[in-house]
Formats: structure tokens, C-alpha cells, sequence
């Protein structure tokens, strides 16, 4: 289940409305209903914790491999890092898009290749010649 119908299925569930929960959490509507209709996602770690609270749920029910994986890339390397784990899910999603992969293994792959882009990351960062400051 996405994102987006995870939302859905929690706010209805709890008889609030769109506006009501966007309040709640310090966020626009429009902005709210972005994550329900538009397949967006929280820029921010913080916002799933506050969201998860509204609805009584397990963070870990909101986030799926690949936003984690998205999430940690932002923190981590900042919008370029986030930019990069971004069209890498883009592009694993399309290889997935065949449904031959259970949930299961899917996720598998997902931590996989998350372990794998940050050892390349870091091993870029060893190898990497550094800036000179004094220019």
C-alpha cells in the first residue's frame, strides 16, 4: 500500500477530515493533500513522527524501505544525495513494476541497495580530492 492510500485509510478510519489532520500536524491542506492524492512525501523525518501520532499508528507503518532509504540519503548528503536516492528508486521501481518480486523480496533488494549506495558514498568521500580552502 502507498503512501498516500496509508493516509486515506487512517483518516477515515478516524473520522477526520483532511483540514482537521493537516491542523493537527502544522501543515497546509493543500500541502496534506498532496501526500493523499499526489503521491508526495514529508520533506522532513519529523512530520511522519507527528502524523503517526494523529493517527495512532507505528511510524514504521508510514515508511516504506524506499523512503527511509530516500530520508536517510537528504540527511546524510543533503538535496543532492536525496536527488540521487530519488531517481534510483524511480528507476528500481520500474524494474519492479512487473509484480514478480513479493513485498518481501522487494524490500530485501531495497536495504541491499541502500547499504550499498551509502558504502559507495563513503568510499567516494575517502577517495575523493579535497577542496582547497584558501582559494
Amino acid at each position: 500500500m502507498k503512501f498516500g492510500e496509508k493516509l486515506i485509510q487512517l483518516r477515515t478510519n478516524k473520522g477526520l477530515k483532511q483540514s482537521e489532520v493537516a491542523e493537527t500536524v502544522g501543515i497546509s491542506r493543500r500541502n496534506y493533500i498532496s501526500y493523499e492524492k499526489d503521491g508526495r512525501y514529508p520533506r522532513k523525518r519529523e512530520m511522519y513522527y507527528k502524523l503517526a501520532e494523529v493517527f495512532g499508528c507505528d511510524v514504521n507503518y508510514l515508511l516504506t524501505e524506499d523512503e527511509k532509504f530516500v530520508l536517510q540519503a537528504n540527511e546524510q548528503y543533503g538535496s543532492g544525495g536525496k536527488k540521487e536516492a530519488e531517481q534510483l528508486v524511480s528507476q528500481l521501481v520500474g524494474m519492479f513494476a512487473g509484480g514478480e518480486l513479493t513485498d518481501e523480496d522487494k524490500d530485501a533488494v531495497m536495504r541491499a541497495l541502500t547499504e550499498a549506495y551509502f558504502d559507495c558514498k563513503a568510499d567516494n568521500k575517502k577517495y575523493a580530492p579535497k577542496k582547497d580552502k584558501d582559494i
